[in-house]
């Protein structure tokens, strides 16, 4: 069972909000996830990502692969946690 780290989209027609997930890699975009790791809002100006960088540590650890996006947000996390 191949994992990814990605994202699914919740939001309504013109406003984007997105669930940070772990989910089955051949399952659909918006297809059933194995665990909700954070949420996504890009239209927020303060605070877009929200994540649990142990899950996502965790998850990682057991061979899930985050996808290019996602990879780019969890570094871009891991700095502003570090900056806190």
């Amino acid at each position: 069972m191949a994992l990814k780290i990605r994202l699914t989209r919740v939001g309504s027609i013109h406003n984007p909000h997105y669930r940070v997930v772990v989910a089955e890699a051949r399952s659909r975009r918006d297809g059933a996830a194995v665990e909700l790791l954070g949420t996504y809002a890009p239209r927020n100006q303060g605070d877009q990502l929200k994540l649990n960088l142990d899950r996502v540590d965790y998850w990682i650890g057991k061979g899930a692969k985050p996808t290019d996006t996602m990879g780019a947000m969890i570094k871009k996390a891991r700095k502003s946690a570090a900056k806190a």
